[in-house]
């Protein structure tokens, strides 16, 4: 083992450990090791590929931010699974999963891994065609629906679809949220015109979570010259938003003319069978056979989130394989107790009461009018954790907290987000209520 890997990957850690809760931190990352430290890549063994599914869907951000705080992004890591159930030796190949080479592709984002049916057939053909015929087919694509249905799965698999087909092609793909932090530093630095070029220079440009643009007039302002530049040359833009461009709050007119001027496509939860489907093909890409009832099991209990979905399988399987265990319902029952029973107990007044607890208001505070600072931010961080845990719509929520608006909802959801990534207290503060919930 490389002394230097040992010490990059523990300074690593250090990072993410203040980030995550204890439990999550010991179960995940407790039995990783940095190996080897060659040429800017960081080697990292864990006990099998389902860790590495895991760590690549719940803390991909947290690394990328690690390794940005450690040495400016100038670091690759790859990971690499030991062993495979039981005992024998695993020969999947390294996955490079942090990558600095302009695109932040993710290679298991395909469209030979993206199972189809009724809720997204339309969305797949159209990002299909896409990727055959950049610039031609649609141009832009815009995908949307909600949370863990598939969007950033799709985009990616353009990206790297187009990738395999035309070498030479440049390729970008970013988050709505990462470009206004770029676009903040260009200005501060007077490199505006750099900023300009970073993005009118893409062939393909692929723009997640376009909702974050919402009440940014100068980041608007950018995107739409980028697009009619990038429109103009014949270039692909796709993107992905949780609502159609029509409810994007003050999104400016002609913004939301050029973005449906293309073809928009939203997705839908998907239905039992397709659900029952995307387990088995997960546990196929592990080398994986589930037993029927166990994925029945599973796929009747997560019914909306395809991330929560095979989070659930990844899980199962990962604890599975480290104890030798067969994976049959019994154990899926035993293992994912907490994971799916919780989900289905969870209602408005268990969360509204676990943040009263926490901030020390009163219902009748929560849902009245009045907008002192602590008090605002508790009725946000209610309205967020309803929305992500129970995934009701803007208007039940600003109806249950006395008749609010949607666009106060959708304030406050981003308000949370924004904090969830810049300050490390309330993060913490989050992780202990949503424990308490789930508990």
């Amino acid at each position: 083992m490389s002394e230097n890997a040992k010490t990059t990957w523990d300074n690593i850690l250090v990072y993410v450990r203040e980030r995550i809760n204890p439990q999550s931190y010991n179960t995940w990352f407790g039995s990783s090791r940095g190996v080897e430290l060659k040429d800017d890549v960081l080697l990292v063994e864990f006990p099998n590929g389902f860790f590495i599914d895991w760590i690549e869907e719940h803390y991909y951000s947290i690394l990328e931010e690690a390794v940005q705080h450690i040495n400016g992004n100038k670091l690759r890591i790859a990971f690499k699974a030991i062993r495979e159930q039981g005992d024998r030796p695993r020969k999947k190949k390294k996955r490079l999963i942090l990558s600095h080479d302009g695109t932040k592709l993710q290679e298991r984002y395909s469209f030979e891994n993206f199972v189809v049916g009724k809720n997204n057939e339309f969305a797949h053909a159209a990002a299909l065609a896409v990727g055959e015929a950049p610039g031609e087919a649609y141009n832009p694509l815009f995908l949307y629906g909600g949370v863990g249905l598939g969007k950033t799965h799709l985009m990616q698999a353009i990206g790297n679809f187009i990738h395999r087909q035309y070498k030479t092609l440049n390729i970008y793909y970013t988050q709505a949220e990462n470009i206004m932090t770029e676009l903040i530093e260009a200005i501060q630095k007077n490199q505006q015109m750099a900023f300009k070029k970073k993005y009118r220079t893409k062939d393909i440009l692929l723009i997640d979570d376009i909702q974050f643009i919402y009440g940014k007039e100068r980041l608007q302002e950018e995107i739409f010259h980028t697009f009619n530049y990038l429109y103009s040359q014949g270039k692909q833009v796709v993107i992905t938003s949780d609502r159609p461009p029509k409810e994007i709050l003050t999104l400016e007119e002609r913004l939301t003319s050029r973005f449906q001027g293309g073809l928009v496509v939203d997705i839908q939860p998907p239905d039992l069978e397709t659900r029952i489907a995307i387990l088995h093909k997960k546990a196929e890409t592990e080398d994986i056979r589930i037993p029927s009832n166990v994925a029945y099991y599973i796929a009747s209990r997560v019914k909306s989130n395809i991330r929560e979905l095979e989070g659930c399988l990844i899980r199962l399987l990962a604890l599975a394989s480290l104890s030798g265990q067969d994976v049959n319902e019994q154990l899926a029952e035993e293992v994912l107790k907490d994971l799916l029973g919780s989900s289905s107990k969870i209602t408005k007044q268990m969360i509204l009461k676990q943040v009263i607890e926490e901030f020390g208001f009163s219902e009748v505070e929560l849902k009245g009018r009045k907008r002192t600072q602590k008090l605002a931010l508790a009725r946000q961080t209610s309205m967020y954790l309803i929305r992500t845990l129970l995934s009701l719509s803007l208007a039940e929520i600003g109806e249950f907290f006395g008749g609010k608006d949607h666009s106060t909802v959708i304030h406050a959801i981003e308000k949370i987000e924004h904090l969830k990534k810049t300050d490390i207290e309330y993060f913490q503060r989050l992780e202990r209520i949503t424990n308490r919930i789930n508990s």
